[in-house]
């Protein structure tokens, strides 16, 4: 049975992605990194592993690969800090390039060290397209992994490195916005309606059944 480790995979999208996974058969190892009663919750619902891992702490990501043998994986985990660019600081810009860029990208060379074979990178059309002045560093972030995810594939004919950029998501936290700013988004970009987590789980599950895609492709959902 093969093992699939997904990020961030405690709540919203990762969740979803975890158990889109089990119910293919696979041994789905779930990392949190805050959160714990939501993962323990979890692992106790689906008989899923739960393992504690700041992507940005190399001695964890080390770790991880050390411990598990990972056949799969998922990068998820990722963090936005919105605001006005003249009230966005340096560290809040630094923060969240450190997780969605340098925590990602360290995901993946460990895990290409330690034998992964098929990497799946959860970027977002806000790296191409739909991006707007208060998610510079988000935009930024996601635009920044795509290229990762293409010169990694570059490097590695051996791994299927691939991309995936969906639009906005029912999760808990786009469901917690405020409702007037969402609709303003939401036509600002032509997305009608919010994609469902369950859809866009099993559209991820889908591309990585699916040998046909090319290493590198980057694909967008939505």
């Amino acid at each position: 049975m093969k093992t699939v480790l997904i990020t961030g995979g405690s709540q919203g999208l990762g969740e979803s992605i975890a158990r889109e996974f089990l119910k293919n058969n696979f041994n789905v190892l779930v990392a949190y990194n805050t959160g714990y009663e939501r993962a323990l919750k979890l692992e106790k619902e689906l008989n899923v592993e739960i393992v504690k891992l700041d992507i940005t702490n190399e001695e964890d990501v080390k770790n991880v690969f050390s411990n598990y043998k990972i056949d799969v994986l998922i990068n998820n985990a990722s963090v936005s800090m919105d605001c006005e660019i003249e009230y966005k600081t340096k560290e809040e810009f630094m923060r969240v390039l450190e997780v969605n860029l340098v925590g990602t990208f360290m995901m993946c060379k460990y895990g290409i060290i330690n034998g992964v074979k098929d990497i799946i990178n959860i970027s977002s059309t806000d790296s191409i397209d739909t991006y707007s002045t208060l998610n510079i560093d988000y935009s930024a972030s996601k635009a920044g992994l795509n290229i990762v995810t293409k010169t990694l594939a570059l490097n590695y004919s051996d791994i299927r490195i691939v991309g995936v950029l969906p639009n906005w998501i029912n999760t808990e936290s786009v469901l917690g916005m405020n409702k007037d700013y969402l609709i303003s988004e939401l036509n600002r970009i032509g997305q009608s309606e919010l994609l469902k987590k369950e859809d866009v789980a099993q559209r991820i599950y889908e591309i990585y059944s699916d040998k046909n895609i090319k290493n590198g492709e980057l694909i967008r959902i939505g």
